[in-house]
C-alpha cells in the first residue's frame, strides 16, 4: 500500500469516529443504506468487469500496443477521445479498465483521452441534456468538453 493510500485510510477512519461520537444512529443508518446501495449494483460491477475481462482477452496485447501505443499519437489520441465521448461506463469501472489497457502497451496520451472524454462528453446522454438545458447549452458543453480533454490528454502525455 502507498502512502496515499494509507493517508486517505487513516483520514477515513478519523470521520468515521467523528461520525460516530456526533450521532451514533445516523451513522449506522447511512451505513445501512449505503450497504444496501451496494447490494443493489454488485451484479452490475461483477458484470462490467467480466465484460472488460473478455474484452482484454479478446483483444490481445499487441494489438492494444499496435493500435494505442504505435507512433500515430494524435490519430489514437482522437479515435480514443471519439470512444470514450460514445461509450458510457461508469467511471469506477473506466479506471480499472484503462489501468488494464496501460498495463497491455498503450500509450498514455489516448488512454487520457479516452477517460476523460469518458466522463467529460456525454454523447449517450446527450438527448437527455438537450431536453433539460437546451441545444445550445448541451452542444457547447460538449464540444468544450471535448476539447478540452483533448488538451488534456496532450499536457499529461507532456508532464507522464
Amino acid at each position: 500500500m502507498d502512502i496515499f493510500t494509507i493517508g486517505l485510510w487513516i483520514i477515513t477512519i478519523i470521520l468515521f469516529i467523528v461520525s460516530v461520537t456526533k450521532d451514533k444512529n445516523k451513522t449506522f443508518d447511512s451505513i445501512k443504506m449505503s450497504s444496501g446501495l451496494m447490494k443493489s449494483m454488485i451484479g452490475e460491477i461483477i458484470g462490467i468487469l467480466f465484460l472488460i475481462g473478455l474484452i482484454l482477452t479478446f483483444i490481445p496485447p499487441e494489438k492494444i500496443k499496435q493500435y494505442l501505443g504505435g507512433s500515430s499519437i494524435l490519430i489514437s489520441t482522437f479515435v480514443s477521445a471519439i470512444l470514450g465521448s460514445i461509450t458510457l461506463i461508469p467511471a469506477f469501472v473506466a479506471f480499472p479498465l484503462v489501468g488494464s489497457i496501460v498495463k497491455a502497451g498503450a500509450n498514455i496520451v489516448p488512454i487520457v483521452a479516452f477517460l476523460t472524454t469518458l466522463t467529460m462528453v456525454g454523447f449517450v446522454t446527450f438527448p437527455l441534456e438537450k431536453k433539460e438545458f437546451g441545444v445550445k447549452f448541451a452542444l457547447t458543453r460538449n464540444i468544450l468538453s471535448f476539447v478540452f480533454a483533448i488538451i488534456i490528454a496532450l499536457l499529461m502525455g507532456g508532464i507522464i
